[in-house]
């Protein structure tokens, strides 16, 4: 979370129901409350939000470390534990109550057999980002539609159809990227404004599912 922008990774449930209704709520709510608060009008956030859908394993992991490091990158601190809003602190010491992590969901989404592996092997992911690259900005994770193996991608472009044209896959190995081909909206608006439609949130339908390998 940022003074103007917030990074949430989120697992949809509902067949990509949950986050197209529930974002555009909060988002409202928050607007509206902030305004009342500070005695002001007009709008709140300056676009509609922007979903990458990831793929279990490794990709949600990096995905979930590059958003741990985005006060680092602002200079804000200099390690995530020193930010409140983030979830480190909470996946290092699990809270009793009011937990935002599902932790036990989220061992098995990464393939953590217990809670003491998860917090080691967080830790060491986190300690390589910040001795690495962690400190450059990634536009797979804010530009990108899908990140993930290159079956993955390719199970979303053939359920997106005709919606998938226009869509290139970029990448290689075991890393891929489902991006939007350049054209004049992007050079006119910029690239953080596509596909910051409702549309997006169709691409949750397959978010963090194990490929079939």
């Amino acid at each position: 979370m940022g003074s103007d922008q917030i990074h949430l990774i989120v697992r949809d449930h509902k067949e990509g129901e949950a986050i197209a209704r529930s974002v555009p709520l909060i988002a409202g709510r928050t607007g509206q409350e902030f305004n009342q608060r500070k005695k002001r009008k007009g709008a709140f956030w300056e676009d509609r939000y922007h979903a990458t859908a990831a793929e279990g394993d490794s990709h949600l992991v990096r995905c979930m470390v590059y958003v741990e490091l985005n006060m680092v990158r602002a200079g804000v601190v200099k390690h995530p534990s020193e930010w409140a809003f983030c979830g480190y602190n909470e996946i290092q010491n699990p809270p009793k109550r009011y937990c935002l992590i599902d932790i036990e969901e989220l061992k098995g989404l990464i393939n953590v057999r217990d809670t003491g592996e998860l917090k080691e092997a967080y830790r060491g992911w986190v300690e390589e980002a910040l001795e690495g690259s962690g400190h450059e900005r990634r536009p797979e994770w804010t530009e990108s539609i899908a990140v993930g193996s290159e079956s993955f991608l390719r199970a979303i472009k053939e359920r997106l159809g005709i919606r998938a044209k226009g869509r290139k896959m970029v990448g290689g190995e075991s890393r891929f990227e489902l991006r939007e081909v350049s054209a004049p909206y992007v050079d006119v608006f910029g690239v953080g404004n596509v596909d910051l439609s409702a549309k997006n949130t169709f691409f949750w339908r397959q978010s963090f599912k194990k490929s079939a390998s």
